[in-house]
């Protein structure tokens, strides 16, 4: 959830885990060429002020897009580093009979294995596979306190970057939308359903220093157009806003939200191997 810091603080009673289950994944899984559609049930109607070479964009800022602005020509120098962190760390999902948990907030868990985290390590599985080197932070950064959330997230992603080289940093989340808990952007690819997938870019429109987000939104423009031409439907319109959301730490610094509090862990965690298949053709 992209909110920033805003509100009262939610506590969550559960002592934190950092254990998980192993990822078990297979490039060779990841259909090609497989039939396509956006599943409407749950979903919510997509709108966008702007569109480059078929990608939408919802403008929330101050800012006018121009075609230059929107132009993904963007160079990276570590374009096989990334690092994947989590501002909201215990955002967790729907519970279902494979990964049920009890939830110890509105949607949130500390057990590492079924919140947005387990999404992080499936991304990471798949992208190593693919060449990347990963550095994947799961310090919690939403408990005890929510209020706060970004100020402690950008301590452990600069403490990340201190050791390792990248330009792609991924502050990966699950959306949610007000109180509609059964939100649940899918899509339907093959025969399996993955949850949507969806960039937030923030500016400096906010007042906070962001020299970057231009080639954010670059970043996130070129990724989305590789998505747009395999797997049409799996992302949702970009959306850019005013806040900065600590994105200003690198050259493609970008939030991705999988899915929302609708969609089930086993339907983020399919989208995973699409989007990493995706960043490795796009770069």
């Amino acid at each position: 959830m992209i909110l920033e810091d805003v509100g009262t603080e939610e506590i969550i009673d559960v002592p934190a885990t950092d254990t998980k289950e192993e990822p078990k994944v297979v490039l060779s899984e990841v259909p090609e060429n497989a039939e396509i559609s956006v599943i409407e049930e749950n979903n919510i109607k997509t709108t966008y002020t702007n569109e480059y070479n078929g990608v939408q964009i919802k403008n929330s800022s101050n800012y006018e897009l121009t075609q230059e602005i929107m132009n993904p020509d963007i160079e990276l120098e570590n374009r096989r580093n990334v690092v994947i962190y989590h501002t909201h760390t215990c955002e967790s999902y729907t519970p279902s009979e494979k990964f049920n948990y009890e939830m110890t907030g509105n949607y949130r868990t500390t057990d590492l294995n079924y919140s947005v985290s387990r999404v992080g390590d499936e991304l990471q599985s798949y992208l190593e596979q693919y060449g990347f080197n990963v550095a994947h932070d799961k310090t919690i950064n939403d408990y005890p306190a929510y209020t706060g959330s970004y100020n402690r997230s950008l301590k452990a992603v600069n403490n990340v970057l201190s050791n390792i080289e990248s330009d792609i940093v991924i502050d990966l989340h699950r959306d949610a939308v007000g109180s509609s808990s059964d939100y649940a952007p899918r899509a339907k690819i093959g025969d399996e359903e993955a949850a949507q997938i969806m960039f937030v870019i923030g500016t400096d429109g906010g007042g906070l220093e962001h020299p970057n987000w231009q080639q954010n939104l670059k970043f996130a423009i070129k990724i989305q157009q590789k998505a747009n031409e395999l797997y049409p439907g799996l992302f949702r319109p970009i959306i850019l806003r005013n806040s900065r959301y600590n994105q200003h730490v690198a050259k493609a610094a970008v939030i991705i939200e999988v899915g929302a509090t609708g969609n089930t862990l086993e339907q983020c965690l399919a989208s995973m191997k699409y989007l990493a298949k995706i960043m490795n053709e796009a770069l």
